[in-house]
C-alpha cells in the first residue's frame, strides 16, 4: 500500500502515489540543476516542461479519483526523453540513485530519418523526408505523386511507412530536424507545441462557447415566442435548407480541389515527357529530327535546351501551384508553400518569362532585313521552239510524295550536317526583253541586316537541269536549320521572246504563280497545254490556231 500525494502540477490537480512523486521530483529537479542560473529562465522553462508533463498525464488519467503511479511517469519521461538524452552524462537517469548530472556543452546528435506524425497527410513519409534532406515537403509529396503513375512509389511508400519510425519522443523530433538535443532546444520544442494545442483548445473552447451561447439564445427565443410553433418550424426549414446548400459547396468545392489536381498532374507529367521525347534536352544527348519548337528557338543565341527549360518552368510552375491549391482544397493537412519557396519559385518564373522575352526580341532581329540572291541562265531557245517545264520531286523526302506544293517543311540530313527541305518554289512566265530567253532563278531569304539577309539567301541550295529545250526544276530547295522562320523562297522566272512556245507539264500545277495571259486562263488550268509568246503577252496557242483558221 501506497501513500498518496495531492499535487498541482501545470495548473491541473493530481493525485500521485509517493514513489511516483519522487521520481517526478527527481526527473525536474535534475533538469532544472542543468538550467542556467538566471531565475526568470529557469522558471518560465520548468513551466513550460511542467505544463507538457501535466498534458501528457491527463491524457492518461480519465478519472479524477484516478491515481498517478510509477509506470505513468515512466511513459511521460520516455516521451519527454532522458535526461541523458539531452546532454553528454556520466551518470544518468537509469543510474540507481537517480543522480542526474549534465556538462554545460551540449551534444548534437546527426540528423536522422523519422517519419514526421505531426506534418502528415499518410503516414508522415513525405515530411520526414524532407526533413531529412532540408527540403520543402511539398516538393516530396509532388515526386511521389508524379512518380504513382508508374505505381513504383506506391509500393516504396509503403516500404517505407513501415521500416522508418515515427519520431515519438522530444528528442527524436529534434535528432529528425537535425538540431541538437539540448535543454534549450527541447525547451522551445516544447514551448512550440504546447502553444499550437493551447491554441487549439482556446479555439475549441471558443467554438464551444459560441454554440452553447447559441443554443442559450435560441432556446430563450425559443421560450419568448411560446406559441408561435409555425414561425419556429419554418426557421427549422430555413437552417435545415442552408446546411444542404452549405454542404453542396463544400462538394462543390472538393470537386473542384479533385479537377485542379488532375489537370496540374495531367499537365506536369506531359511536360516531363514531352520534354524528353521531342528530344529538347540536348545536354542529356537527346535531339530532335523535326521542327516542333517555337519560332525565336531558332538561330537564336541562347541554346536549345536552356529555352525548353524555361517553357517547362513557364507552364510548369503556375500547374505547379494549381496542383497544391487543390491538394489544400481537399486536406486541411497540407501546408501552403512557405514564403521563401514561394519568392524562390516566383523569381525562377519570373526569370523563365525574361528569358522568352529576350529569346523573342533578339528572334525579331535576326527577321530585320530581307535580302535576295539572283541568278540568271541564259537559254538557247529561238522563234518557233518550244520549251517544257517539268517539276522533279525527290521520292526520299516524306513531303514529296506527290508534285503538289504543300507550304511544309523536312528535317534532312546531308552528311552529318542537319537541314531543311522545303517547297516553297514558284513559277512564272514573262515576256523577255531582248531577243533571248533566258532563266531567272532569285532566291530570298531574311537576316540581321541586308549583308546577313543576302548571305542567307546565298546560302540556299536550288538545282535544276537543262535537256535540250526541257527544262527539270527541283520541286524543293535545301536550306540551313536555323532558317527555318526566314521567310525563305525561291522564285523562277522565265522569259521569252515572241513565238516561243512554253509547255507546262502538270508535275507544275501547285507551282504556277500568277502568270499572266491573254486568255485569262487560271494558273492550274494552263497545265497540259501550250503557250506561245505574242505581242500582247502569252496566248493560248490551240485558240490561236483556231483563230488563224477561221481567218483563212
Amino acid at each position: 500500500m501506497n501513500k498518496t500525494i495531492n499535487i498541482n502540477l501545470g495548473g491541473f490537480f493530481f493525485h500521485i502515489d509517493e514513489i511516483a512523486f519522487q521520481k517526478l521530483k527527481r526527473y525536474l529537479d535534475s533538469i532544472s540543476r542543468s538550467l542556467s542560473d538566471d531565475p526568470q529562465g529557469k522558471n518560465e522553462i520548468i513551466s513550460d516542461i511542467e505544463a507538457r508533463i501535466s498534458e501528457l498525464l491527463s491524457e492518461k488519467i480519465t478519472d479524477a479519483r484516478q491515481v498517478v503511479n510509477e509506470s505513468d511517469i515512466d511513459e511521460v519521461i520516455k516521451i519527454m526523453g532522458q535526461p541523458e538524452d539531452y546532454a553528454d552524462a556520466e551518470e544518468g537517469y537509469a543510474n540507481e540513485d537517480y543522480n542526474y548530472q549534465r556538462r554545460r556543452t551540449s551534444s548534437s546528435s546527426g540528423k536522422k530519418l523519422f517519419r514526421d506524425g505531426d506534418d502528415k497527410f499518410l503516414g508522415g513519409v513525405a515530411s520526414g523526408i524532407a526533413h531529412y534532406f532540408n527540403v520543402d515537403t511539398v516538393w516530396i509529396r509532388l515526386a511521389f505523386i508524379l512518380l504513382a503513375f508508374s505505381g513504383f512509389s506506391i509500393v516504396t511508400y509503403i516500404i517505407l511507412w513501415i521500416v522508418i519510425p515515427e519520431a515519438a519522443t522530444t528528442a527524436e523530433k529534434l535528432q529528425m530536424e537535425g538540431e541538437a538535443v539540448n535543454i534549450d532546444n527541447i525547451e522551445k520544442k516544447i514551448r512550440e507545441e504546447f502553444s499550437h494545442v493551447s491554441e487549439t483548445i482556446k479555439n475549441s473552447a471558443s467554438e464551444v462557447s459560441g454554440k452553447i451561447k447559441d443554443g442559450a439564445s435560441k432556446v430563450n427565443e425559443g421560450l419568448k415566442k411560446g406559441s408561435k410553433k409555425a414561425t419556429s418550424g419554418f426557421q427549422d426549414f430555413l437552417d435545415t435548407l442552408g446546411s444542404i446548400i452549405l454542404t453542396i459547396f463544400k462538394i462543390i468545392g472538393k470537386f473542384i480541389g479533385v479537377i485542379l489536381m488532375f489537370v496540374a498532374a495531367v499537365t506536369l507529367i506531359s511536360l516531363i515527357i514531352g520534354a524528353f521525347s521531342i528530344g529538347s534536352l540536348e545536354f542529356l544527348g537527346f535531339d530532335g529530327d523535326f521542327p516542333l519548337y517555337q519560332p525565336f528557338f531558332y538561330d537564336s543565341v541562347l541554346p536549345y535546351w536552356l529555352l525548353m527549360i524555361c517553357a517547362f518552368l513557364v507552364i510548369g510552375i503556375p500547374f505547379l501551384i494549381l496542383f497544391v491549391l487543390g491538394l489544400r482544397i481537399l486536406s486541411s493537412n497540407v501546408k501552403q508553400f512557405s514564403k521563401a519557396t514561394s519568392l524562390t519559385l516566383f523569381g525562377i518564373w519570373l526569370a523563365a518569362i525574361l528569358v522568352f522575352v529576350f529569346a523573342g526580341i533578339e528572334f525579331g532581329t535576326t527577321k530585320a532585313s530581307s535580302g535576295n540572291k539572283i541568278e540568271t541562265i541564259d537559254l538557247t531557245a529561238v522563234a518557233n521552239d518550244t520549251i517544257t517545264l517539268k517539276m522533279v520531286k525527290n521520292k526520299d523526302f516524306y513531303y514529296q510524295y506527290n508534285n503538289y506544293r504543300n507550304n511544309n517543311v523536312e528535317v534532312i540530313y546531308q552528311g552529318d550536317q542537319k537541314k531543311l527541305a522545303s517547297t516553297d518554289v514558284y513559277i512564272d512566265v514573262e515576256k523577255s526583253d531582248s531577243n533571248k530567253a533566258y532563266l531567272q532563278i532569285r532566291k530570298s531569304s531574311e537576316g540581321r541586316n541586308k549583308l546577313n539577309a543576302i548571305e542567307n539567301a546565298e546560302s540556299i541550295s536550288y538545282n535544276y537541269k537543262m535537256e535540250g529545250n526541257e527544262i527539270l526544276l527541283d520541286a524543293y530547295f535545301v536550306s540551313e536549320f536555323k532558317n527555318a522562320f526566314k521567310d525563305e523562297d525561291v522564285y523562277i522566272k522565265l522569259f521569252i521572246p515572241n513565238d516561243v512556245t512554253v509547255y507546262f507539264d502538270d508535275s507544275t500545277k501547285s507551282y504556277l504563280r500568277n502568270i499572266e495571259n491573254t486568255t485569262n486562263t487560271y494558273d492550274r488550268n494552263m497545265v497540259k497545254h501550250y503557250f506561245m509568246m505574242t505581242d500582247d503577252g502569252l496566248n493560248s496557242k490551240e485558240l490561236k490556231m483556231l483563230e488563224d483558221n477561221v481567218e483563212e
